[in-house]
């Protein structure tokens, strides 16, 4: 009998979990019985994310060798993640100028939810500035960061510590062999979780549309089309042509990463997806040393969905209310976005979180955010998709940039 592949078991969870949603649509118990189970699928994954980060990033750190080379590494990915988000922001903004799609929106027909905790969270992190955000990447106490899984003081604290195995020489080895074990270790435990994900994403799903239903989307229809429309023109052309230039085909990209693509979506979470894709990246011939520093980092630089639907969001709401924005202003909101995206990156719900803190300085109405949080969740599945496979690409780029070439992958074509 031939065995099922992981990624049409998550398909028909996503749509066993689609049927169950609609069926008992406004049940409460829906969400009673399901949600524990993709609580603890996120909560499984969640639980060997940092171990993979740490000892990934330690092994490749110390194989990479000097500062030099890590800084000229680290200099290049800022860099690129840089371009590639700002460009996201003007496609994003171009997309609301050209399609409108709040123009017309009849605001009594839409329904509010409550955004107290978005509220709660952006006036937290507003509080901190971007050089706070700086200084915050030195951890104090790095265990407290390993508890609280922050990612990027776990990232320099590895990144140090690797550095200071290389340093040492044969005397750093047994701890690079342990640490290389450990990687090994979690990622057969990632493969174990990863047999669980059909069943998380029925549950994930099915609450999301008992909760909201599939009619949610109709009065916001036209701010989901160009949503979705927008992350595909970017995927397609945008990240197209970049991976075009080094010599790559956006297309295979995407069929490679099919399993964490509908994994992803299905479950709304990048961080579902970082070990596996970690994995996926070194198989494809990315060095150890370019993965596990470019992935982890791009999670909080690199997020070119959330930043490309944050100027899509921005713009609907400014039309909603009928408030025109100039040129000026629009410019205005690209270089806040470009700042605040970055700022409070790693953030619940930082999509959200980063409008709230955008929003009131460009003069646009927080308020409006209430209207389209009830399918926030929709538009998010979209936005991780593109998170995906911008940071997907950003290995390859950043491989190639330090030339290297993509062995198993050109092994694979020449089979």
């Amino acid at each position: 009998m031939k065995k099922i592949s992981l990624a049409w078991q998550i398909f028909i969870g996503l749509a066993l979990g689609i049927i169950v949603g609609a069926v008992f649509y406004g049940n409460p118990h829906v969400a009673t019985y399901l949600q524990p189970i993709g609580d603890i699928f996120i909560r499984l994954i969640k639980m060997i994310v940092v171990p993979i980060v740490i000892s990934s990033l330690i092994v490749g750190v110390a194989g990479a060798g000097d500062m030099k080379s890590l800084g000229k590494l680290g200099g290049k990915t800022l860099l690129y993640f840089e371009i590639i988000t700002t460009i996201a922001i003007i496609v994003g903004l171009l997309a609301a100028n050209v399609f409108q799609p709040g123009d017309g929106v009849d605001k009594s027909k839409l329904t509010k939810t409550d955004i107290n905790s978005y509220v709660e969270t952006a006036q937290h992190t507003e509080s901190h500035s971007m050089i706070d955000t700086v200084v915050n990447i030195v951890p104090t106490n790095i265990i407290q960061s390993l508890a609280n899984g922050e990612m990027l003081p776990i990232i320099f604290f590895s990144v140090m510590f690797g550095l200071g195995l290389a340093a040492i020489g044969e005397k750093g080895i047994p701890i690079i062999n342990f640490f290389r074990g450990t990687a090994d270790a979690m990622f057969y435990v990632t493969n174990q979780i990863m047999k669980l994900a059909p069943f998380g994403v029925f549950a994930l799903i099915g609450v999301t549309v008992s909760k909201f239903g599939i009619t949610s989307l109709i009065p916001l229809g036209k701010l989901v089309l160009v949503v979705y429309g927008s992350m595909f023109f970017f995927i397609l052309v945008v990240l197209g042509l970049v991976a075009k230039i080094v010599g790559f085909n956006i297309i295979n990209l995407i069929k490679y990463l099919k399993d964490e693509l509908i994994l992803g979506y299905t479950t709304a979470s990048s961080e579902t997806v970082l070990p596996k894709l970690m994995e996926k990246m070194e198989k494809l011939g990315c060095p150890k040393s370019i993965t596990s520093f470019v992935i982890p980092t791009g999670y909080s630089f690199n997020l070119d969905g959330s930043t490309l639907y944050q100027a899509i969001a921005a713009l609907f709401i400014a039309q909603m209310y009928g408030i025109h924005m100039s040129i000026g202003h629009q410019i205005t909101l690209v270089l806040v976005l470009m700042l605040t995206s970055k700022g409070i990156a790693g953030v619940p719900g930082v999509s959200f979180v980063v409008l709230l803190a955008t929003l009131g300085s460009v003069g646009i109405p927080v308020e409006g955010l209430a209207f389209i949080a009830g399918i926030d969740r929709i538009l998010d599945m979209a936005r991780t998709c593109v998170n995906i496979v911008g940071n997907s690409l950003a290995a390859i780029v950043i491989t190639k940039w330090e030339g290297h070439e993509l062995k198993e992958y050109q092994e694979q074509k020449a089979a």
